[in-house]
């Protein structure tokens, strides 16, 4: 069964930066859209920042400037490279992706989250 895999959250200062990481584990045909989304207390869960299967990324305007998508898919994982982090930015990230199974059978696979803490 394919799984999405987080790490890299935890508790940063305001202004420092946190690397999250999301690795597909299982057999997959292949992986499209890759995203990070996050939810604060009370609030919605978010887009904060996409990557396509051909490189092509969009963000939030919030964390435009600050925020970072990579993917390696050789390794079929993500990343989320967070720089500037402000309180506001505290929330748990979960990433996503659009995992295809061959014969254009494609299921949105979720992440069971990761906890970003910013401190003022």
């Amino acid at each position: 069964q394919v799984q999405l895999l987080e790490s890299g959250g935890g508790l940063v200062q305001a202004g420092g930066s946190l690397r999250l990481s999301c690795a597909v584990s299982g057999s997959v045909f292949s992986i499209n859209g890759m995203g990070w989304y996050r939810q604060a207390p009370g609030k919605q869960r978010e887009l904060v920042a996409f990557i396509a299967s051909d490189g092509n990324t969009n963000y939030d305007a919030s964390v435009k400037g600050r925020f970072t998508v990579s993917r390696d898919n050789a390794e079929n994982t993500v990343y989320l490279q967070m720089n500037s982090l402000k309180p506001e930015d505290t929330a748990v990230y979960y990433c996503n992706a659009a995992i295809n199974y061959g014969a254009n059978y494609v299921l949105e696979t979720w992440g069971q989250g990761t906890l970003v803490t910013v401190s003022s």
